[in-house]
């Protein structure tokens, strides 16, 4: 039998393989079996776009911080070498980790149509590897929002199309996280065609919308799902319109492993270090983590 022809796709596939299969991205069952860790959005624990955020989240409990990388010019601008390094060594001193990067930027200036937006999604795969980091998750919320908008879904496609080997070339993983839903999800997915492009998965925000969360975690599958947002709007993890149980048993169904970010599940009026507390305790007896 003649061997098949080694297609862009194949090749796109082998080295999407190696990314996922990378120590760096899927070695946390290496842990005591572990498959999954902890971590806090930075602006859900109160330190957005700051260092001191990897010292909260120890005393939380936590075993990361998903951080946000904004505009240029920012107090904590990490395209500046020594802002990298105050977070590398808020990280080392508290021993956390970095756990991916968030473009919430783009929340307010969309980057489906503005160049500078693009510009930083390019600024941010150049600082990921000087911080060891394999997942930036890309916001389409509020200005930003491509829900029920093809037009502007296709140009998103289009800029992530011409992105996708500067990602693929560094390593790392561009996570949309939208309102979109798991085949609308994966129709960007395909259009662009890069393992470098992946969702970045929100449960609240799918349940939100009206959307089966369960149902999309087992459509998009193992390897197009790069991190996952565990949230709830005003209610304790557990104690609002999420079941978490049945969230567990379809990311074991496909396989997954990975981070697995809090944000938000604080009730009006309770305070966040408690409730982050009780957040993360709650997470780790769900998804059996050490």
């Amino acid at each position: 039998m003649n061997p098949r022809p080694i297609t862009r796709r194949r090749a796109l596939a082998a080295i999407g393989g190696g990314i996922l299969a990378s120590p760096a991205f899927r070695a946390f069952s290496a842990d005591g079996g572990r498959k999954f860790k902890i971590g806090a959005c930075d602006w859900s624990i109160q330190k957005r776009g700051d260092p001191a955020a990897l010292k909260t989240a120890k005393e939380i409990g936590l075993d990361g911080v998903e951080v946000s990388f904004g505009q240029p010019g920012e107090k904590f601008d990490l395209r500046l070498a020594e802002n990298r390094q105050k977070y590398l060594a808020e990280a080392k001193n508290h021993g956390v980790e970095i756990a991916s990067l968030a473009m919430g930027i783009l929340n307010q200036v969309p980057y489906a149509s503005d160049a500078g937006a693009e510009q930083w999604v390019a600024d941010c795969i150049d600082v990921m590897p000087k911080l060891n980091q394999k997942v930036v998750l890309l916001a389409f919320f509020g200005n930003g929002d491509i829900r029920d908008r093809p037009e502007l879904r296709k140009e998103v496609s289009r800029r992530l199309k011409r992105i996708a080997p500067k990602a693929e070339a560094a390593g790392v993983i561009l996570g949309i996280e939208s309102y979109l839903n798991a085949d609308e999800h994966l129709q960007i997915l395909d259009a662009v065609g890069s393992p470098s492009v992946q969702v970045y998965y929100d449960v609240a925000n799918m349940h939100e919308m009206g959307y089966d969360v369960c149902r999309g975690i087992r459509q998009l599958g193992r390897d197009r799902i790069c991190q996952i947002h565990c949230k709830e709007n005003g209610f304790l993890l557990g104690e609002g319109k999420v079941d978490f149980a049945k969230v567990k048993q379809a990311v074991d169904e496909i396989g997954w492993q990975g981070w697995l970010i809090i944000e938000g599940a604080v009730p009006g009026g309770k305070p966040m270090f408690e409730c982050y507390v009780k957040n993360q305790e709650f997470l780790r007896r769900v998804f059996c983590t050490t």
